[in-house]
């Protein structure tokens, strides 16, 4: 009896330690520092932030293939830089725009939707990342054709770990959509924020870019389906196409968060990447004063350390573009003719202007839209005076480069110069305007890439450099990654069927007339 009232005491007493013990388990146990959850607008401000890269190495798709393809920047080094330099393909430069959008952009911006579709307090939020979602896509779309977007981005959310590739046509008809409806939807009697890192809560300035984007998907449209780009190109004019450079979509930056693409240039491959002839004689024999806020020379220089000061020289009369179709062996056949040093004394961009570390990134600009609106005036798809509208593009990009330093700014005297030089030209009107869309876009390498796939203009001559991957003069697409092979082969099999060989020559669909 007696070791049973012990047991029964021990018991007793156990119980009520572990009953002690269980109070307060739960709230002693919760993180009441780290939250569980984010606010949809910073996740939206990421996506945001993403899309112009988030390390240096990300930037190698532009260097090594945008900025080569539109024969803006060029390097003849190869291995690890090798692209469009060479035209063959190397995986490692073709999949960074795949992985950062997928991987980062749009899996923010796909769950900022979600999550406010059905909020009524952040329905201008919803429609924001609506057009951020069209934006983003376009640029994937434009670089590899058809690609997951109706399943793309929900493998959290819906565990779609395999979505389909749908067909470009389909994805370009929804965002014109989606840009329509948005635009539209955007009201600021409603509630706005001023954490949103692009406007800062401004309502009328998301409306602009959303009718602007617009302007430009539909201008995309121009050959393969000019009936839909008129419809959808007269209702981004009326409603409301961006009016100024404070209208402009971009992204600034600090001594603290900076530019990836000048990191990259400033630091490891300083040496490693020229101004092509193409562009730097076009800007120079136009008298055109954006060369002296872009270029720079290291006149002499025989070598990498010898890229320095005493040698810098901003003036447009000395500047020399690297001629393409050479490696750094073989460029040395070039340096007699072109009266330079060495491969080092090539120009370059200016990285103490338009790509200092601090330099902005523009997304879609005034400049852009008000080019895009005189082809468009030109076509007879809109109403308006042409060569006024072309030459507002011009000025507004001209105007632009003191965004990027004090050093590049243009004096208005240069401008109205340049301005009355070049006034458009009956049955010139497309080649003019869209060789200065390739001026204005510079550095905005996505964007470059498929308005000249567009337009067919500027005029370019194949890069000539012999063991080239392709058949035709350039570059149409770019393949899908390796590990799309892996991990989604049956549904990029479908896309391979459907748009041509996973190869540099397979053309996206609206590239296809």
């Amino acid at each position: 009896m007696k070791r049973i009232k012990i047991f029964l005491s021990g018991l007793i007493f156990c119980s009520t330690l572990f009953t002690g013990c269980e109070k307060g388990f739960d709230e002693l146990n919760t993180n009441s520092v780290d939250p569980v959850s984010l606010d949809p607008q910073f996740v939206m401000n990421k996506g945001i932030i993403d899309a112009t890269y988030r390390d240096n190495f990300a930037t190698l798709q532009l260097l090594c293939y945008d900025f080569g393809i539109v024969q803006q920047i060029i390097t003849p080094f190869g291995s690890s830089l090798s692209g469009a330099n060479y035209n063959i393909f190397n995986p490692s430069n073709a999949s960074p725009i795949w992985v950062n959008f997928y991987q980062s952009v749009l899996k923010q911006v796909v769950d900022v939707i979600e999550k406010t579709k059905a909020d009524p307090l952040r329905t201008n939020l919803y429609n924001q990342a609506r057009i951020w979602k069209c934006y983003a896509f376009m640029i994937v779309t434009d670089t590899y054709g058809d690609v997951p977007y109706v399943e793309a981005s929900k493998g959290f959310l819906s565990g779609i770990s395999q979505p389909k590739y749908d067909k470009q046509e389909l994805i370009y008809k929804d965002i014109l959509k989606e840009l329509d409806e948005a635009s539209t939807a955007l009201d600021a009697a409603k509630t706005t924020s001023v954490a949103d890192i692009l406007y800062g809560g401004n309502i009328a300035r998301w409306k602009r870019l959303g009718y602007s984007l617009m302007l430009r998907a539909g201008m995309r449209l121009c050959r393969i389906d000019p009936a839909l780009a008129q419809t959808y190109v007269k209702k981004a004019v009326a409603g409301g196409l961006m009016q100024s450079n404070a209208d402009n979509s971009v992204m600034r930056h600090t001594s603290l968060y900076q530019n990836w693409i000048a990191v990259h240039l400033t630091a490891r491959e300083k040496a490693n990447f020229y101004l092509t002839k193409p562009f730097v004689d076009f800007l120079k024999t136009s008298n055109d004063p954006r060369l002296q806020s872009i270029s720079v020379r290291h006149v002499g220089a025989k070598s990498g350390a010898e890229q320095s000061a005493p040698r810098t020289s901003a003036d447009p009369a000395v500047q020399i573009g690297m001629p393409m179709g050479y490696d750094d062996v073989s460029i040395k056949n070039t340096f007699a003719t072109f009266g330079v040093a060495s491969l080092y004394d090539y120009s370059q961009v200016n990285l103490t202007t338009i790509l200092k570390t601090d330099a902005p990134e523009y997304h879609v600009t005034y400049a852009q839209t008000q080019l895009l609106l005189a082809e468009a005036i030109v076509r007879g798809w809109v109403t308006g005076d042409a060569d006024a509208t072309y030459k507002a593009g011009i000025r507004a990009h001209m105007l632009q480069m003191a965004e990027y330093d004090l050093k590049a700014a243009i004096a208005a005297d240069k401008i109205q110069t340049y301005l009355d030089a070049n006034t458009l030209q009956a049955g010139k009107e497309f080649e003019q305007i869209n060789n200065q869309y390739w001026v204005a876009s510079f550095i905005n390498g996505s964007e470059t890439y498929a308005n000249f796939r567009r337009s067919g203009f500027p005029r370019l001559v194949k890069n000539p450099y012999p063991g080239s991957e392709i058949k035709g003069n350039f570059i149409n697409r770019l393949p899908y990654p390796d590990s799309e092979i892996i991990t989604n082969q049956g549904n990029l099999n479908d896309a391979i069927k459907n748009q041509g060989p996973n190869d540099l020559n397979s053309k996206i669909w609206w590239d296809s007339k």
